[in-house]
């Protein structure tokens, strides 16, 4: 990470702001990035301590926390530098000396010279604010405090610095900001030329397009919260991006984050931008990748010291930014990897500095919400200029659940600590993990004692949170001291997990359980959030507007509320589409809850033959698991086996996604493919026109009955509200509303979705469908419904 935030741009009585610390790292960092260092869980902490120890014992004319600041003219424009001096030592009512105080495991001695650098800059432009604000100061010492976290031993350097030598400096450091504060002024200047252009890319509006605009443009500038529920073929990506720039060009915003859960739809974000620029650089972006999918491949197996992207990083980095930033404005992962390759620096590393000059950064929903791997250099506090359009929001619900949800293994433990015991040098390791076993194994013989598999509490484990939080502590700071560790990789294995769990556990409050299981020989321990909604607020409070939007967010109001929104507000469209062209029809004779799945399978077979066979094409059968899917796909080969089927594997590589899905073409002859009802096929595939002619959804898509499942009903159920519907129902129906809109992907598209179940006809699950389910068709045997299907291709091929 090059800094946290760069730029801060104030209003338009406030100059542009940085702060000291942020000034010298992105001007004079040199040397070395360690991709995987290390952090305790209490170093920020530990950090604040420190400062405060040192301070207690300056006598009380030495003045602490002092802020100090200058306003300079740089690029043409006003630039506040601040800072707060850790401390001034005075004598004689003037000021003598500025002190500062830095902690880190290594000792003094090893610490690198481009550290020392950092340290001793700081203190200079210190010295140079100080100064500024006294004409009378023309000398100053400089005193570092250093601390070793690791052993609490202290070191002390002091230097002098003169005030021509401190304007010097400060002026070296100043003049080259300047230059990249011009290149800011340069792509925003061209950014505001070109959004006070920005046109709407084609001659009209969808139905209700405009609409739907409107509402988005007007939340951003009210600074709200706003839940979309738009059906297919809407326009949803373009009529929310298409305001939010025309708010960027007004100055109502300065930053836009796409929020996505799949690559797919971060692809139709570019693709949207690109309509919308129109052969003209529009306002620079970048699509942020995972770090696993854009490391190089020569890079995976290399250990930081060794790995030739990460050494002379910020030696090579601004020279880097410089050139993609002004030949590029759409900068996607293939370019951050052309361009790290020309400047041998890390692409991930490399991408997150790059956005710090984006106006428009498309990412991954982890990048807002996951309190592993949230961005700290947007995210640190709230900053009104920021706005969310946060797209498939309905994903959030489990996605954010799985933010919140961390495990330990006691196994895992038990291995390390058996490979530590067999080499000397790991006794302190040994010792601070062996507290942690212990209590995990007395869990253990507490649930076989009383022969549970598993158990949910309310209760957080906190004496064994305390061992976790020891350990890493330690751990942290030996790997430091030890980096030639030969089984460092699966001690960090265990730090990971370790840390991990004590992250999230330090958001624990009534919304979460303490999960124990037994498993084989194993006990494992998981935390997990039921209800992340406060969290995911809290996130979305980091900007001044948000909008969360779908196809499947009904019912809205289940939605706002799981979803934090309940200050929200919320908006429904119609689907543009002619309600017609989708032939809904509901099997109320077939049963297919799990105790029924044998009996009616006769019925469920001959329910996808009577499909397959009313029209030559492509059928798509959703099931609710891969067992039930093995049970149907085997009897309808015996029944019918000269029809083509294809069937959807689990973990199914990016090669084999697209070879299931090339076969999805204009055909003749019919072609039956079996997936998952909530998996990859499911959501975020388009197949229009010929290339798939009907669904049939096998099931109402329940998630499969478990304790983190159950303990979400029962925790739903004593808020008073519908725990069956919270943690069952309303997710399997949007699994069903999902892949039913697989179908109907454009005006001129058609075809029928068969709901195979009968609690679809049940007012139960009626009351939840679309608006533009309204016209459904009940059957109740197969002949009716190879009518209904005989007459709706009749309307369409007559």
């Amino acid at each position: 990470m090059l800094v946290k935030k760069l730029f801060t741009k104030g209003t338009s009585t406030m100059p542009y702001s940085v702060g000291v610390r942020e000034l010298v790292e992105f001007i004079l960092k040199s040397g070395d990035l360690s991709a995987g260092g290390l952090q305790s869980p209490n170093s920020a902490l530990e950090g604040t301590k420190i400062h405060q120890t040192i301070q207690a014992t300056w006598p009380s004319e030495t003045e602490c926390e002092v802020d100090l600041k200058q306003t300079v003219n740089l690029a043409n424009q006003s630039v506040l530098i601040h800072g707060r001096a850790d401390g001034l030592k005075k004598a004689d009512n003037h000021y003598t000396e500025v002190l500062e105080i830095k902690s880190s495991a290594p000792s003094f001695a090893d610490l690198k010279e481009n550290t020392l650098t950092l340290y001793w800059a700081q203190a200079k432009i210190y010295a140079q604010l100080l100064m500024q604000a006294d004409p009378s100061l023309n000398k100053l010492d400089l005193t570092l405090i250093y601390v070793q976290v690791t052993t609490g031993y202290q070191w002390q350097k002091t230097q002098s610095i003169t005030r021509k030598e401190a304007q010097a400096f400060f002026d070296q450091v100043t003049n080259e900001y300047a230059k990249w504060l011009q290149l800011k002024q340069d792509l925003a200047n061209r950014q505001q030329e070109t959004l006070t252009k920005l046109k709407f890319p084609f001659p009209n509006y969808r139905q209700n397009q405009r609409e739907l605009a409107a509402v988005v443009y007007k939340t951003i500038l009210n600074q709200k919260k706003l839940f979309v529920q738009a059906p297919t073929g809407t326009g949803k990506t373009i009529s929310t991006i298409f305001p939010a720039l025309k708010a960027m060009g007004q100055g109502k915003i300065n930053r836009l984050f796409y929020l996505t859960a799949k690559q797919s739809t971060r692809q139709v974000a570019q693709d949207t931008l690109k309509l919308l620029a129109q052969s003209e650089p529009l306002v620079t972006t970048i699509t942020l990748t995972a770090k696993d999918q854009i490391t190089f491949e020569e890079e995976k197996d290399l250990a930081d010291e060794e790995n030739p992207y990460l050494l002379g990083y910020y030696d090579r980095i601004k020279p880097a930014l410089m050139d993609i930033l002004k030949n590029e404005w759409l900068i996607t992962k293939e370019l951050v990897c052309k361009y790290a390759r020309k400047h041998q620096v890390d692409p991930f590393e490399y991408s997150l500095d790059i956005s710090l000059f984006c106006s428009v950064i498309i990412c991954d929903y982890n990048y807002l919400f996951d309190p592993m791997v949230y961005l700290q250099r947007f995210f640190s506090k709230p900053d009104d200029s920021n706005c969310f359009l946060i797209d498939e929001a309905h994903n959030l619900v489990a996605r954010s659940r799985d933010m919140y949800t961390k495990e330990i293994s006691l196994q895992t433990l038990t291995t390390l600590k058996d490979k530590l015991k067999q080499t000397s040098g790991h006794r302190g390791l040994i010792n601070r993990l062996q507290p942690i076993i212990a209590t995990l194994t007395e869990l253990k013989q507490t649930l076989v004692k009383h022969h549970q598999p598993y158990l949910v509490m309310e209760d957080e484990l906190i004496e064994l949170a305390k061992s976790c939080r020891k350990f890493c502590d330690f751990t942290s700071n030996w790997l430091r001291e030890h980096p030639e560790e030969t089984l460092a990789e699966e001690i960090l294995t265990v730090f990971f997990d370790l840390y991990s769990y004590l992250k999230v556990g330090e958001f624990y409050d009534p919304s979460f359980r303490t999960k124990l299981s037994t498993e084989a020989d194993d006990l494992l321990v998981k935390i997990f959030c039921l209800n992340p909604s406060k969290l995911l607020a809290k996130s979305m409070a980091l900007g001044g507007s948000s909008i969360l939007f779908s196809a499947t967010l009904s019912p809205l109001a289940y939605y706002q509320e799981v979803l934090g929104g309940t200050d929200s507000l919320c908006y429904q469209l119609p689907s543009p589409f002619d309600q017609e062209r989708l032939g809904l029809v509901i099997t109320a004779n077939i049963a297919t809850t799990y105790r029924q799945r044998q009996a009616s399978l006769d019925a469920v077979v001959a329910t996808i033959a009577s499909l397959s066979q009313s029209k030559s094409g492509n059928y798509l059968v959703f099931l609710p698991s891969y067992a039930y899917l093995t049970q149907v796909v085997t009897a309808f080969n015996q029944r019918y086996p000269l029809v083509r089927t294809i069937i959807q594997q689990p973990e199914m590589t990016a090669k084999e996604r697209s070879e299931f899905l090339a076969n999805f073409k204009p055909t003749k002859e019919s072609l039956v493919a079996f997936a998952l009802l909530g998996g990859i096929f499911s959501e975020g595939i388009d197949l229009k026109g010929d290339c798939l002619n009907g669904v049939a959804i096998i099931g109402v898509g329940l998630p499969g009955i478990s304790p983190e499942n159950d303990a979400l009903r029962t925790y739903f159920d004593h808020q008073k509200k519908a725990g069956f519907e919270y943690a069952y129902q309303l997710p399997g129906l949007n699994n069903v509303f999902q892949a039913a809109g697989r179908l109907i992907r454009s005006a001129s598209d058609y075809g029928p979705v068969i709901l195979v179940d009968s609690r679809f006809a049940s007012s139960r699950y009626q009351r939840f469908y679309p608006n533009h389910w309204s016209h459904g068709r009940i059957v109740y045997n197969t002949t009716q419904l190879q009518e209904y299907l005989a007459s709706f291709w009749q309307k369409f091929t007559s």
